[in-house]
């Protein structure tokens, strides 16, 4: 005769059955869809005590200023930030970024929207290093309108608002492909294997095959010596992709190199205290039966 119990462990047991059945029967579509993972950049600042590069983050902000500022803003980010410690033009000379010559110099370059204090009307002038970068567009809906109805994102934090950020940004940026034949695009779309996204409702080859990857609007956005680099640094497709990842990384946790700093000093401060904890602990109790 079955007793309760051994209803229940049989109910148990039917459930996990169940559930591992469509696990097995999921396991193959997972596969085939997503994102491939992105390839490794081998940036300076990456693990406990990396730190930033200054060359690449003044090469970075020049293929953002001169390519990627032309569609996508950087709203968190002042012209005085550049000269802040870790960033790009930082100058022991000048504690304060604001009296940055350099600094100073990039700012100046951008012509801003103003409002004359005299007559309230709407003007451009030069920016200062208290202007924000200035936005590519006066608002989200005229951004959307000017690119096939997609805004683009914000740059400020995008190294911290996709995973493994700088090389998801490096990857994304090298990743252009034609479409594989089979895959259903429409016009104002470009095929990225690292794009999330699921071209299974698109594809119409094998289905236990499905590409990686996702639709983008953005063109492939970077050629072969599109910039020309101050230290003659040749501005390939690979470089400048590196080097405005890295810089969008920067933008994103500026503070990064000090707060390693600061944890490295924790953990051997705290190692220190321990063993002085147990050299204590051994003298006071030393004899004591326990």
């Amino acid at each position: 005769m079955m007793t309760a119990g051994n209803k229940t462990v049989l109910k148990i047991l039917a459930s996990a059955a169940v559930a591992f059945g469509l696990v097995v029967t999921a396991a193959p579509a997972l596969a085939a869809g997503g994102a491939k993972h992105p390839r490794s950049g081998g940036f300076s600042f990456e693990g406990p005590f990396g730190t930033f590069d200054q060359g690449q983050l003044q090469r970075g902000y020049k293929v953002y200023r001169e390519v990627c500022a032309s569609c996508h803003g950087m709203n968190l980010m002042h012209f005085r930030n550049l000269g802040d410690p870790t960033g790009p033009f930082y100058d022991s000379h000048y504690p304060n970024p604001n009296d940055n010559p350099i600094v100073k110099a990039l700012a100046a370059e951008i012509q801003v929207a103003d409002i004359d204090s005299e007559t309230g009307e709407a003007i451009r002038r030069d920016a200062t290093t208290a202007d924000r970068f200035p936005n590519p567009y006066p608002n989200a809906t005229a951004a959307a309108a000017a690119n096939g109805g997609a805004a683009p994102p914000d740059l400020s934090v995008m190294g911290k608002a996709r995973h493994d950020g700088a090389n998801y940004i490096y990857s994304l940026l090298t990743g252009y492909r034609a479409a594989p034949a089979g895959l259903q695009i429409r016009e104002g779309q470009h095929y990225n294997p690292y794009m999330a996204g699921d071209m299974a409702p698109f594809w119409t080859g094998d289905p236990d095959h499905v590409p990686p990857g996702g639709f983008i609007a953005m063109p492939n956005p970077l050629q072969n010596g599109q910039v020309t680099y101050d230290d003659g640094t040749e501005a390939t497709v690979d470089q400048m992709s590196k080097d405005v990842a890295a810089f969008i990384a920067w933008s994103s946790d500026p503070h990064a190199t000090a707060r390693k700093q600061t944890g490295l000093g924790v953990m051997i401060f705290l190692i220190l205290f321990a063993g002085l904890t147990y050299a204590s602990y051994r003298r006071i109790w030393k004899g004591v039966a326990h």
